[in-house]
């Protein structure tokens, strides 16, 4: 019998997770000390390169005659015995100093090299490694100049413990720092793969988890609830056309079928039957205008017009809609007067703007009472470009005024239409950032629409 080991996902996540995070700290640690290391080993021979320079320099321009005791000056000052000095002449016989012979690489390397000396001054050594450098001199002689690396080496060994010891608690520390952060992304990680697991499973109302000061990751959640709320705000808008279609649509579809069945059982001629093939297109019309509104109301709360928005003359709109409305105002008794001034412009679409004034002169129009007067005017004023339309009636309730910007609402159920009016006026006025206001007395609506910037 065999059985397989299975790991936790959410702790293969924290080994990851901790594992890439130590890894980088790790290079990290190790990256540092290799630029000390190699800082320390280069300021140190930098520092013996321009000092063995700095004899070459000497000697070079020392006289012959007293370069063999300024050698035996600088020997003597030599308490450590950590210098070589050497003279050799042309054919590389020692003149004066320190050192035996000429080390084999000699001649051969420019610049500093280290290389085995044989010392004649220390007792008991008999070779001895330095770094060196051998310099041509006036008169064909050359000059042999180094240090001892013994305390050279040593100095550098104490930094390379130095390292390591500091690495080892270095490397530990970001061992665990990482599994500590990586269980932390993890666990975040884990959190908003089980919300957004319920989310999807249809709990709307779910969100991420965001502290009181959040981090970068808190940020991002809070960001990701924002969009949620969005999507949640949408989904329900959706829900709820689908439900006023549904609830609206129902009552007008039973009549629409009673009706039409009523008058074809009834119906003996064909005159009596074309009576109810009108009846019935009518009612078809009416339902038709209801989806179309709602469907135009989705597509102005949505934003999809902006990107045709351009400079609108609002005073020209206004001159439409009054002669577009003239007649049907005749018609009722209503005597509809227009005081336009001139303003300037908006940005907008004036197609829509123009939808938006025919439904309030429609109303005002509606609830006008008989032999009544309806008023556009439009002006221009400090808090903005203001369009009033008012009527004679008895005006929108204060209680109302919220309401009868819902779709479907009617608070006046002796009135024809669906109740989408001034909900259409409302998506159009949002849209293009304008504000929807009622008079705090008498019948009167107005849409404010800000000074546009030059």
């Amino acid at each position: 019998m065999s059985s397989t080991f299975r790991v936790d996902p959410r702790v293969r996540a924290t080994w990851r997770w901790g594992g890439a995070i130590a890894a980088l700290l790790v290079v990290q640690s190790l990256a540092v000390a290799a630029i000390v290391w190699v800082m320390v080993s280069g300021s140190h021979r930098r520092e013996i390169d321009t000092a063995l320079a700095g004899d070459c320099r000497f000697f070079a321009r020392t006289s012959v005659g007293e370069q063999r005791e300024e050698l035996r000056e600088m020997l003597t000052r030599d308490i450590h015995r950590d210098r070589f000095l050497a003279l050799f002449d042309a054919g590389g016989r020692l003149i004066d100093g320190n050192v035996a012979r000429l080390p084999d690489r000699a001649g051969t390397v420019r610049g500093s090299f280290v290389a085995t000396v044989a010392p004649t001054e220390l007792p008991g050594k008999a070779s001895d490694v330095a770094r060196l450098m051998l310099c041509p001199l006036p008169g064909g002689g050359h000059l042999l100049t180094g240090f001892d690396l013994d305390d050279a080496e040593d100095a550098l060994r104490i930094v390379e413990r130095a390292l390591l010891l500091g690495l080892l608690p270095a490397v530990a520390l970001a061992v665990g720092f990482g599994l500590v952060a990586g269980r932390r992304a993890a666990r975040q990680v884990d959190t908003v793969r089980q919300v957004t697991g319920r989310i999807v499973a249809g709990s709307l109302g779910e969100r991420l988890p965001v502290g009181d000061n959040p981090d970068s990751f808190g940020l991002l959640c809070a960001h990701i609830n924002t969009m949620l709320d969005r999507i949640q705000s949408l989904v329900a808008d959706v829900r709820g056309v689908g439900d006023d279609i549904a609830h609206q649509l129902r009552t007008p579809l039973t009549r629409l079928r009673a009706g039409v069945e009523r008058e074809m059982r009834g119906a003996d001629d064909r005159a009596a039957f074309q009576a109810a093939s009108d009846a019935a297109l009518a009612e078809i019309d009416q339902l038709l205008g209801i989806v179309a509104a709602l469907l135009r109301i989705r597509e102005f709360e949505d934003h999809a017009r902006r990107s045709r928005f351009a400079p609108v003359p609002l005073a020209a709109v206004a001159e439409d809609a009054c002669e577009l409305y003239r007649p049907t105002a005749e018609d009722r008794g209503i005597d509809l007067r227009c005081e336009i001034a001139t303003v300037g412009l908006v940005e907008g679409d004036a197609s829509l703007l123009i939808e938006a004034m025919s439904n309030l002169i429609d109303n005002a129009i509606k609830f006008s009472p008989a032999k009544g007067r309806v008023t556009l005017s439009l002006a221009e004023r400090p808090t903005g470009i203001v369009l009033t339309v008012a009527d004679e009636g008895a005006g929108v309730p204060e209680a109302e005024r919220v309401l009868v910007t819902q779709r479907f609402y009617r608070g006046r159920h002796e009135c024809e239409g669906a109740g989408l009016g001034l909900a259409l006026v409302k998506a159009i006025v949002d849209l293009h950032g304008f504000s929807l206001g009622f008079a705090a007395t008498g019948s009167a609506v107005s849409i404010v629409a800000p000074l546009r910037q030059v």
